[in-house]
């Protein structure tokens, strides 16, 4: 059974894990909006990645007995000023979604829930990765600055991502 404490904090990751969903598709609109198809589908493959990420905090609060609460999401940005605006946004929104892992991390051990402390090191490892990935694209797009032939290519590039759920593979 979680504790209170701890049942609170990861019930607000799953509201967090939809509003980091609902903002990368929000991108992804934007982008193939803008006629930049790969950029579209890097974001709406990050949208699938954090519902997964969302589904995963559900699920186990229900494997731990506890009740899950999903409350509404404020509202995601919608207008951005380009490419390079896009990837500076989402690297400063995957550096909060890790304070707050950390955050969320740091209740566990305080309540010395090990389970959950166990669970929480996918994600923890998982933030590495996505603060390193979004900065690699952030400083190629800045090469290019934003715009230009490099634009296309690294638009083709993108479109090659494809979605592969992870949390199934680390369950």
């Amino acid at each position: 059974m979680l504790k209170e404490k701890v049942l609170n904090a990861i019930n607000e990751q799953i509201n967090a894990e939809q509003f980091s969903a609902f903002l990368y598709l929000s991108m992804s609109a934007y982008f193939y909006e803008k006629g930049l198809p790969g950029f579209g589908n890097w974001m709406f493959i990050q949208y699938q990645e954090e519902l997964t990420h969302a589904n995963k905090f559900f699920n186990y609060v229900n494997e731990r007995g506890g009740k899950a609460v999903i409350k509404a999401i404020d509202q995601v940005d919608t207008d951005f000023a380009g490419v390079i605006d896009v990837f500076e946004k989402t690297l400063a929104h995957e550096q909060h979604v890790t304070d707050r892992i950390n955050k969320l991390m740091d209740v566990a051990i305080a309540e010395s829930d090990h389970a959950t402390v166990s669970f929480l090191k996918w994600f923890v490892d998982e933030q590495v990765e996505e603060e390193a990935n979004v900065t690699e694209i952030l400083d190629t797009l800045k090469l290019i600055n934003g715009q230009g032939n490099g634009i296309f290519m690294l638009d083709r590039e993108m479109r090659s991502r494809v979605f592969v759920d992870e949390t199934q593979a680390a369950e």
